[in-house]
């Protein structure tokens, strides 16, 4: 497995002005070839996004999805910067699709690694941590296997890296990264809640 530094993940930051987690995943792509990094996350529709990310989203629409036989239903908030672009098709079609996602991951909890609370994460350390599999472990081996496992664990807690139902190859975020490509603007989930009859919870 390629090896990415620090240096390389900064160099392709600065070039295609995206997010550290997607430009490891690009190198890790490209066997740390920063040009063919670049081309793959254009391929992907990030690269495109550029200086979107920052700008605000004030409008948008509050989506819904109910699951066959009415069991499981989503309520979720995607912002964009215009009512013109929460208008489109293009848009609503986006907004249904990650209802659905979630709707499917039973898991889901949070929009991003970064919305997790530092208590749920000291939780889920002290879980992994009593595995038995590594009472005889050393101590430095221990540790990254606990934070490889936790980094799992809260991955799979977060909508924005799950893997797209619809196309195995992208994530959610990469799913809204093109969108915002293809329509020009910043798109943010704001918030959702999943239902599921009978949870009081």
């Amino acid at each position: 497995m390629t090896n990415i530094s620090a240096k390389q993940v900064q160099t392709l930051r600065q070039k295609t002005n995206v997010g550290m987690m997607d430009c490891k995943e690009a190198l890790l792509a490209s066997n740390g070839d920063v040009d063919k990094a670049e081309a793959w996350l254009r391929q992907k529709g990030i690269a495109l996004v550029g200086n979107k990310g920052e700008r605000s989203t004030a409008e948008g629409v509050i989506g819904s999805y109910i699951h066959t036989g009415g069991k499981v239903g989503v309520m979720v908030e995607v912002n964009c910067e215009t009512d013109f672009v929460a208008r489109t098709d293009e848009f609503q079609n986006l907004v249904r699709s990650i209802a659905m996602q979630i709707a499917a991951s039973p898991h889901v909890e949070y929009v991003k690694v970064a919305d997790i609370p530092a208590e749920v994460i000291e939780r889920e350390t002290r879980i992994v941590m009593g595995y038995n599999d590594l009472e005889n472990k050393p101590e430095n081996v221990k540790a990254k296997i606990v934070q490889g496992r936790v980094d799992k664990q809260l991955k799979e807690m977060a909508l924005l890296n799950q893997v797209y139902m619809r196309d195995r190859t992208i994530t959610i975020e990469q799913l809204i990264q093109q969108a915002i490509a293809k329509l020009g603007e910043n798109i943010q989930v704001k918030r959702f809640v999943r239902f599921v009859l009978g949870d009081v919870s």
